[in-house]
């Protein structure tokens, strides 16, 4: 699973510019597979990407079983062959990871480049992790440790 951690992104979306080429062999935000949500007033931006959910809200609305776990790399992979593209998987994540390509008729999602994050592997501050899901939860209270430790600092 990729993490984020929010206080490191700078907002450049390399990260879209890097998946739109590996996964589209183009350049266009559009078209990656993470988003990069920016509030200027705040000078904050945060990349959203699945989350690989363990219950997927998107598989469990899938009418056709078209999105199932890889068990190599623990990915939800979108079967397109079976996808009927009615879109329920787009409504049904509640991260808004999930994108529909209207030129390529296509429904896509990160599906962690074969275990190998292009977008992890490019982000230049750092603010992108991949690791293994059993790890998350650790790295989650490291980060939110650290921001705690960080304010704290701050305010004395």
């Amino acid at each position: 699973m990729i993490l984020v951690d929010i206080g490191r992104c700078t907002g450049c979306r390399l990260c879209e510019m890097v998946c739109s080429v590996k996964n589209e062999g183009v350049t266009n935000p559009t078209k990656a597979r993470i988003q990069v949500v920016k509030w200027d007033t705040e000078g904050t931006a945060i990349p959203v990407v699945c989350q690989q959910c363990e219950d997927a809200p998107c598989a469990a609305v899938c009418p056709v079983s078209a999105i199932s776990r890889d068990s190599a790399t623990g990915a939800l992979k979108i079967n397109n062959e079976k996808c009927i593209r009615c879109r329920i998987c787009v409504q049904a994540c509640p991260f808004g990871a999930i994108g529909y390509n209207a030129q390529m008729n296509k429904v896509f999602k990160c599906e962690l480049c074969d275990g190998e994050p292009m977008c992890v592997a490019f982000c230049e501050p750092q603010a992108l992790l991949f690791t293994d899901s059993s790890k998350a939860s650790f790295v989650k209270r490291r980060f939110a440790a650290e921001k705690l430790a960080a304010t704290y600092k701050h305010s004395r």
